[in-house]
């Protein structure tokens, strides 16, 4: 993804500043509401300008850190040895892989764990249950510090679990269910609280949002979450715009986040710059508040020294990079985290579904003819060109969107294998593959929407109220 003009001939220094113009570039149409297309062109060569500078420096570009040595690296502009394009943060997903993002490689660079099999089979022993398909799958790969977790539950220790959402549209699509559905059975299998949080404050900084309307989708999203089965004697679900100003707890803890970090670690960690709001720069710390119990008074009874696992996409690690790193300076335990892979894109597994764009995903809302229609119109396939080829060299699981749909929706493992050998010895054909993918998403959606019919404001409101749970702390 090397820059279109002359990226690989300039020096570090020369690449760093081109970086922080083009970034300017960004915020300035974004601010104008520019034609969308033009901001994705502009986006798409800042990420370009950015893998130039880390393979020319060998680092991340940092704002307001520039390079110092101003000797290019020998490669020549070439990416670095073994570290591909990928481009991770909490806002962009960017791969030039057909397979995606390269998550061996990504937990280098973010310096997690990987899940491994030690690891799977001592969470059966310790639930008395078969891991959940997403662990088996390797669709959750990578943590940190879930042996604390499970050491906890040995010596009868309580946690509790914290996930989000940011409600940027009134509908969800099928990706936003990923963190729930593995978030349910971890509460069920270790029956301990949960906390939802839903960044509505975030959504009204970064987008073209009132306060109002992000509240709205707040309601929507609530409403979509309580759909896949919580328990609401166990599950608290709060508004950042509402619980912030009735918690004093969740806000002394914000407070003591903003204490311990400073502009210039925001702005290593993030990329914001001195053109970004204030809000923006102090966000994170109401993110991290969440991952410590005395932010939730009514639950943990005021107590400070109850854990908390956090399962959430791997793009959301920058958030408790931080969190864990501020945790012990003020007398609070770190986060445990679990994290998941992207949920691909119905055109590919290059970057993640975009809820702007209703062909990128299924969609909660999507009727069973549209789902059809979606995913034999626009499901990138692994299949060969024509049905002699495909029957003589099999398609390509590896691509092949509607596969990589199946391994997250379909929880038969005998029968997703014989998908996989008949897909790719070419027994199976993509027509065929895309009618199986059908076949599981319409009666899961369909039951999904008629689950989420009888979900009233009044059940919302109970979910959203500050109360104790059906735990004693």
């Amino acid at each position: 993804m090397a820059d279109p003009g002359s990226g690989g001939a300039l020096s570090p220094l020369e690449l760093y500043n081109r970086v922080s113009e083009q970034g300017d570039k960004v915020r300035v149409l974004k601010m104008e509401k520019a034609p969308k297309d033009e901001i994705d062109a502009a986006v798409k060569l800042l990420l370009a300008l950015k893998v130039d500078y880390k393979n020319a420096t060998g680092e991340d570009y940092k704002p307001g850190s520039p390079p110092n040595n101003d000797t290019p690296n020998s490669n020549n502009g070439l990416p670095a040895a073994g570290d591909g394009d990928d481009f991770v943060d909490p806002w962009t997903v960017q791969t030039g892989s057909a397979k995606g993002v390269n998550y061996d490689k990504l937990i280098v660079r973010f310096g997690s764990s990987k899940i491994d099999k030690d690891l799977i089979d001592r969470i059966e022993r310790v639930t008395g249950n078969k891991a959940h398909h997403f662990l088996r799958r390797g669709i959750f790969f990578s943590h940190r510090d879930m042996h604390q977790i499970l050491d906890a539950v040995e010596n009868k220790k309580p946690f509790y679990l914290y996930t989000g959402r940011g409600p940027s549209s009134e509908a969800m699509h099928v990706g936003h269910l990923i963190p729930f559905i593995f978030t349910k059975w971890l509460q069920e299998v270790f029956n301990v609280p949960l906390v939802v949080q839903m960044t509505d404050d975030e959504k009204y900084l970064w987008k073209d949002l009132t306060i109002e309307k992000a509240y709205q989708y707040t309601i929507e999203n609530a409403k979509d979450i309580i759909a896949c089965g919580f328990d609401v004697n166990k599950t608290f679900i709060f508004s950042d715009l509402e619980y912030m100003g009735t918690s004093s707890g969740f806000y002394k803890n914000v407070v003591r986040v903003q204490k311990h970090v400073t502009f210039n670690q925001v702005k290593g960690i993030f990329g914001f710059t001195d053109s970004d709001c204030i809000g923006k720069i102090s966000f994170p710390a109401i993110q991290a508040a969440p991952s410590f119990s005395s932010s939730f008074p009514e639950i943990f009874n005021g107590r400070k020294d109850i854990q908390c696992l956090i399962p959430c996409a791997i793009d959301q690690d920058p958030y408790f990079r931080m969190t864990r790193d501020v945790a012990p300076r003020i007398s609070y335990l770190k986060p445990a985290l679990l994290h998941s892979t992207f949920f691909p894109a119905l055109q590919g597994a290059q970057t993640k579904m975009s809820a702007s764009d209703p062909n990128s995903s299924i969609f909660l809302t999507d009727t069973a003819k549209q789902i059809k229609n979606k995913i034999n119109k626009h499901a990138f396939s692994g299949g060969k060109d024509t049905i002699e080829e495909h029957r003589k060299y099999g398609g390509n699981c590896e691509v092949d969107v509607c596969y990589m749909y199946l391994t997250f929706f379909l929880e038969d493992d005998e029968k997703l294998e014989k998908i996989k050998q008949d897909y790719t010895s070419g027994a199976l054909l993509t027509g065929e593959l895309k009618k199986i993918l059908i076949e599981t998403l319409q009666p899961m959606i369909s039951a999904h929407q008629e689950r989420r019919k009888h979900i009233t404001e009044e059940v919302v409101k109970q979910f959203m109220t500050p109360r104790k749970l059906a735990f004693d702390f």
